[in-house]
């Protein structure tokens, strides 16, 4: 019998985290039609191969999993780390989501032993009401958030690239970045036409709390066009997010 064509890029896709099954895990949600303008007990499970609810998961930059949250205009941004009940059933607190089209990812490792990998699985809600789509900001490789001046040094393509970013507040350079899952900053990006996920950790080796200025990530963008990039970093105890469009060769 002859093999079965796959589009081109499907595979590509899959490895993006735009599908809701791979290598038979399965993202389900419990809440599908979340409310508008108020907080949310989010609910959702991960079925394996088997078709049951998964209850082990490896511990990866120090959680068991990660759940992010973004419309489809790239705006509302949530990072979060639910917590899993014993039946296999995650809860994410969401703060209030705008009336819209969300796509909402899991990351997370199956804890299946020396072969266990890391997937990214997502789906899409709809969130009532009238949506107000947002214009992409126009790129920048420089933006402000807290106080805190966020430079990016890179001149991006599609595939690995290396990918600079410098911080720094009132002009001098920032030395006291604290660890934050278990690095000094976290970069999520998501792609504007399909909301492709790419999500890097610097290079940098942690040494307690005196990161910075300079972090370098080893980027992998998996198509040119823009991204709209989220780098997180924490000082002091308080989490930062800046945010950048970032224009991919």
């Amino acid at each position: 019998m002859a093999g079965t064509a796959h589009p081109a890029g499907a595979s590509q896709g899959l490895a993006r985290g735009l599908a809701a099954e791979r290598d038979g895990y399965r993202l389900n949600l419990v809440t599908c039609s979340p409310p508008a303008g108020r907080p949310t007990a989010f609910r959702f499970t991960v079925t394996g191969p088997g078709g049951s609810p998964v209850t082990d998961f490896a511990v990866h930059q120090t959680k068991k999993l990660h759940f992010y949250a973004i419309r489809s205009d790239l705006t509302g941004f949530q990072h979060l780390h639910p917590d899993m009940a014993d039946d296999g059933t995650w809860t994410a607190d969401l703060a209030a989501l705008a009336p819209g089209t969300w796509r909402l990812y899991a990351d997370f490792i199956p804890n299946t032993g020396a072969r266990a990998t890391e997937l990214v699985l997502s789906r899409t809600v709809t969130v009532p009401g009238e949506a107000v789509p947002v214009p992409l900001p126009a790129p920048s490789d420089s933006t402000t958030v807290d106080g805190y001046t966020v430079t990016l040094q890179a001149r991006p393509m599609a595939g690995a690239h290396q990918l600079v970013a410098t911080i720094g507040q009132d002009g001098r350079p920032v030395t006291d970045l604290q660890p934050y899952l278990d690095s000094y900053a976290h970069l999520s990006a998501f792609h504007e036409s399909d909301q492709a996920l790419a999500h890097l950790h610097p290079a940098n080796p942690v040494n307690g709390d005196h990161g910075g200025p300079t972090l370098t990530f080893q980027a992998l963008f998996a198509e040119p066009g823009d991204w709209r990039v989220h780098l997180q970093f924490q000082t002091a105890g308080k989490l930062h997010t800046a945010e950048f469009t970032l224009h991919v060769d």
